[in-house]
């Protein structure tokens, strides 16, 4: 499994802004050009990232973008779910999805919400405090609670 490259920029951008948390609000295009994006590119990530409610945007003198919430409440899970949506490794373990031709002969279906639990749970285990360290540190391995 391999992330979108915009799923991938959305994590940089919202790392570049957790950077400023507490601090003045910072335009798109000082996001653009701390993180080497194109500005195009941070506008989409920062039109969903605000719809999705992790940043929030004010227009004007003194306006601009912010988390809209602790960096330490926002985690990859949630950053990756705004662009991507929601966390899912095959068709038939989103949410309200019945349309596998397969799905009454399919052995292993019952298995896949388990396995999506995990990644999901492993992703919303780092937060973006985490994400933004210069100095990452050491990862920990994910332990689910319920094995396979």
């Amino acid at each position: 499994m391999r992330l979108s490259s915009m799923a991938d920029y959305a994590v940089v951008t919202m790392a570049a802004a957790s950077r400023h948390c507490g601090g003045a609000r910072v335009s798109a295009a000082q996001l653009a050009e701390e993180t080497g994006l194109p500005a195009p590119t941070v506008q989409k990530l920062v039109s969903r990232l605000t719809a999705a409610g992790l940043l929030r945007s004010s227009r004007g003198v003194g306006g601009g973008l912010k988390l809209a919430r602790p960096a330490a409440a926002i985690t990859l899970a949630d950053i990756v779910e705004a662009v991507e949506g929601p966390i899912a490794l095959t068709a038939c373990v989103e949410h309200g999805r019945n349309d596998c031709t397969l799905e009454s002969a399919c052995m292993v279906r019952p298995h896949w919400p388990i396995v999506t639990a995990a990644l999901r749970g492993a992703l919303a285990q780092v937060s973006l405090t985490k994400l933004a360290e210069v100095q990452p540190q050491p990862a920990q391995p994910y332990l689910a609670e319920t094995a396979l």
